[in-house]
């Protein structure tokens, strides 16, 4: 029987049966492993992605046999390590997806497979650490201690000291650290100013997941969102007590941690949804594990698929009330030429362009789209053994910015936006969130 490249059919991502025994059984796994990577050695059209697949396609072609047979098995996890769970592959390249016959989810099976480490642990404290968001960044982010936390950030020899102790790479950018966390600088609820309009898709009530990132580290991108929204006559409620959305720990394979916290999370966001808001996170990775991760994990749970239905993404959100005539577009000032990267967690979300379509609403607004990973992905690009790696992977990315002679460049997710400064090594260079180009548009 002919085997058929491609589907006819809309690829669908199967359940993530992590609770099952087998998914950790060491002899299935490296079946697996073995089957997809022979299948991925004679497809290669992922090669350019990141350094999952150079690394396989490398181990084959130095192999006695040029094939996936004569790999060492112990080699395998070189693979596994590099991944960072973008889903770019299994998104935008894979053409062997379920409902095909061969059912490839390389991200799935490289999830399976950090899941498998972590629990034999083989999982480096480094990792834990810089994984375990909630604890790290509050203690961090606490007056004295920030500014600390700061000031190490910048200097040389402590970041070579940090770089020789816990592996973290001293010319990785890091992020910056507020002395105060921003839901305890927020009204729990700020509301629209104006009668609260709902759509057929959208109430017109938003509940706001800060997340660890906009709670801690760039605070300004939550409360740009906040300000738009409000000027588009949205009522706004901050969702207090909210843990990390778990994507750290799915990174690194824990899978019960990612449980704990859906399980802390859920009653918050319901209560939320019961109340009539949805749900906004400014974030692409903690839409994601809403939308895509946690349902794909726990598929039968009703309370996951109820979140799932009421969570969005920001400019999601606003196209959704655009197309009810639900958006201001009288815009003050122009923002001219945009160098505009799409967030790798917010493209395989298969939503379409939304923040590019919202900024082209500013008139004479010309937007240059980047649909190239950054390289940074969660941890990746500051660990020691892969920052010279996520260098590589964000240069065509700082070329494409470049190019484009924008007047202002960024992302919809900060970090890539960070990483993306980094690399044009500029000391001027400055990322702004598209949330924070619409507040500036609106003169708000």
């Amino acid at each position: 029987m002919s085997v058929r490249e491609g589907s006819l059919e809309a690829p669908k991502r199967h359940p993530l049966d992590w609770q099952n025994p087998e998914f950790y059984d060491k002899d299935s796994l490296y079946t697996e492993l073995e089957r997809v990577f022979d299948i991925c050695h004679g497809c290669r059209r992922c090669v350019s992605l990141c350094d999952s697949f150079p690394t396989l396609f490398d181990l084959v072609d130095e192999s006695d046999t040029f094939e996936v047979d004569g790999v060492d098995k112990n080699d395998y996890m070189n693979v596994v390590d590099q991944c960072f769970l973008c889903d770019l592959c299994a998104q935008t390249k894979c053409p062997y997806l379920p409902p095909h016959e061969w059912a490839i989810d390389f991200p799935h099976l490289m999830l399976r497979a950090k899941a498998y480490k972590f629990e034999q642990g083989d999982t480096k404290w480094r990792d834990r650490l810089i994984t375990s968001t909630d604890p790290i960044f509050d203690t961090i982010s606490t007056p004295g201690i920030a500014t600390i936390a700061n000031a190490a950030a910048k200097s040389p020899a402590l970041r070579k000291f940090g770089e020789k102790t816990v592996g973290i790479h001293a010319k990785a950018p890091l992020p910056n650290f507020e002395s105060k966390a921003l839901v305890k600088r927020l009204p729990e609820d700020i509301p629209a100013g104006t009668d609260v309009v709902a759509c057929d898709s959208t109430t017109g009530k938003v509940a706001i997941y800060i997340t660890c990132y906009g709670d801690h580290n760039e605070p300004q991108v939550v409360e740009d969102l906040i300000a738009v929204l409000k000027h588009n006559g949205v009522s706004i409620k901050i969702l207090q007590d909210a843990k990390c959305c778990g994507m750290p720990k799915l990174e690194l394979g824990d899978l019960p941690k990612v449980a704990r916290l859906k399980d802390a999370n859920l009653p918050i966001f319901l209560q939320a949804i019961e109340a009539g808001y949805d749900i906004i996170a400014p974030i692409p990775s903690c839409v994601l594990m809403y939308k895509q991760e946690l349902p794909l994990m726990f598929p039968n749970d009703k309370n996951i698929d109820t979140v799932k239905q009421h969570f969005f993404d920001p400019f999601q959100y606003l196209m959704l009330r655009q197309k009810t005539g639900l958006v201001n577009t009288e815009f003050k000032h122009k923002i001219g030429k945009v160098a505009y990267h799409v967030a790798c967690h917010q493209r395989v979300q298969n939503f379409g362009k939304k923040t590019k379509e919202f900024l082209e609403l500013i008139p004479e607004t010309q937007v240059t789209t980047i649909e190239r990973c950054s390289g940074h992905d969660g941890t990746y690009a500051v660990k020691t053994e892969t920052y010279e790696k996520a260098m590589k992977i964000v240069r065509p990315v700082v070329r494409r910015v470049m190019e484009s002679e924008p007047d202002t460049f960024g992302s919809d997710c900060p970090m890539a936006g960070r990483l993306i400064a980094h690399g044009l090594d500029d000391a001027n260079a400055t990322p702004q969130h598209p949330l924070s180009m619409v507040r500036q548009a609106y003169g708000i």
